[in-house]
């Protein structure tokens, strides 16, 4: 019986991953539109263009959330992280939430590719055999 292949997990990791990457989404969203103080006191205000990018972002960054089956979620997410990190010029501040978040996008990534991986060997923990 070793000769078949690996039988699927009876449950979709990665619907449990899109999660994982909404919930990261709704955090980020949130963290976003906390940096609206900043943009209002250094930025020249919440109406300027600044602030007016600001929010514009934090609300993609939550809609995107409902987007995540489809495949050009995540390189639109990404490309989110680098206008957040494009405010450098304008505002360091929010900047630094979009290096962080750049980040903490980048591990999500890696474990989605290795969990992708792991379940085409055969490997999770769903996938094994039970005893008994």
């Amino acid at each position: 019986m070793s000769d078949e292949t690996p039988k699927p997990p009876a449950k979709d990791p990665m619907k449990s991953f899109r999660g994982v990457m909404a919930g990261s989404l709704i955090m980020e969203g949130i963290t976003v539109a906390l940096a609206l103080p900043v943009v209002a006191k250094l930025g020249g205000g919440v109406g300027s263009l600044t602030g007016w990018s600001v929010i514009v972002i934090a609300v993609a960054l939550i809609v995107l959330c409902g987007f995540l089956k489809k495949p050009w979620a995540v390189p639109a997410v990404l490309v989110l992280q680098v206008a957040l990190i494009a405010f450098f010029v304008a505002l360091p501040a929010v900047a630094i939430l979009g290096v962080i978040f750049l980040g903490i996008w980048l591990w999500l990534l890696w474990l989605r590719r290795d969990v992708a991986r792991r379940m085409a060997a055969g490997t999770l923990p769903s996938q094994q055999q039970q005893a008994g």
